[in-house]
């Protein structure tokens, strides 16, 4: 399932190929044909995301709403589409947007539906703060935290659960959670506020270096490298392989102390740590 930044770097995508214009929009597959008429021809107002939902607002108050989940993607191109026409969609497209020069095709989405602002915002209110977002009264750090220090789940599963915290997909929290040597098995109501107050601080460092690159980049040197290319306004380099902690090297060495790198499934997906770094 796409990442956080994922969803923010489609935004980004989005809005660059449709800001000021006011698309078509269609439904070849035609399960979203009433909501893509009431989308059609009206002007583009902003795409934004909140942890892995995409929001897009209209003109006349509506908010196009996606969740891609485990097999949805959303694809722009460009193109002189008002000389040569749109191709013939190819496989199930939910839903098409076309400008002059720009077509965009939601495929194999989760959730695609037109809301109210009102309903947007109900949905953004149950989601958990994302660190891709500037801070505010909802998306506060805060409400994480409370979240987390009153329960006896594992960190584990609970660093992933998006009413917790929004955007964290199952490599950042295995990245995330061996960097600062926390043992997944470990309950959030054991978690001292400081240490997970360094976890927030973390992604929020990490994570806008995925929107920018596409790329999870979690190995510091990595990250170091990264920070300093954008800072620059350099293209980042991107590690060929790119070697993570931990994530799917099971059984391989811990790059820190050399002992095995486990896994085992939690909260539905593979999870993977370090025994020795990691211990409670």
């Amino acid at each position: 399932m796409p990442e956080g930044h994922t969803l923010h770097r489609l935004a980004h995508d989005l809005d660059d190929a449709f800001a000021g214009t006011a698309p078509r929009a269609s439904s070849p597959q035609g399960r979203f044909e009433d909501g893509a008429a009431l989308l059609d021809g009206r002007a583009w107002r902003g795409a934004s995301a909140w942890g892995k939902h995409l929001f897009v607002a209209f003109d006349g108050d509506l908010v196009l709403h996606v969740h891609l989940g485990l097999y949805g993607k959303f694809h722009v191109h460009a193109g002189d589409y008002a000389a040569t026409g749109a191709p013939d969609p190819v496989g199930q497209v939910r839903l098409r947007l076309l400008t002059a020069d720009r077509l965009a095709e939601l495929r194999g989405a989760t959730a695609c539906e037109v809301l109210t602002p009102a309903e947007a915002e109900a949905i953004q209110a149950r989601l958990g703060p994302d660190p891709l977002r500037p801070l505010d009264e909802l998306n506060d750090p805060e409400r994480a935290w409370h979240r987390v220090h009153r329960s006896r789940t594992a960190i584990g599963p609970l660093i992933m659960d998006q009413a917790v915290l929004a955007g964290v997909g199952n490599v950042y929290r295995s990245e995330v959670l061996f960097r600062h040597r926390l043992d997944p098995a470990k309950p959030g109501s054991a978690l001292r506020e400081d240490r997970w107050r360094a976890v927030w601080d973390d992604l929020v460092r990490l994570m806008p270096i995925g929107v920018a690159t596409g790329r999870i980049l979690t190995v510091e040197e990595d990250v170091v490298a990264a920070e300093a290319a954008l800072a620059a306004g350099e293209p980042v380099p991107v590690p060929d392989p790119l070697v993570p902690y931990v994530y799917k090297r099971t059984g391989e060495a811990c790059f820190v102390c050399g002992s095995r790198v486990r896994t085992a499934v939690v909260a539905g997906r593979n999870l993977f740590w370090c025994g020795r770094c990691q211990r409670r």
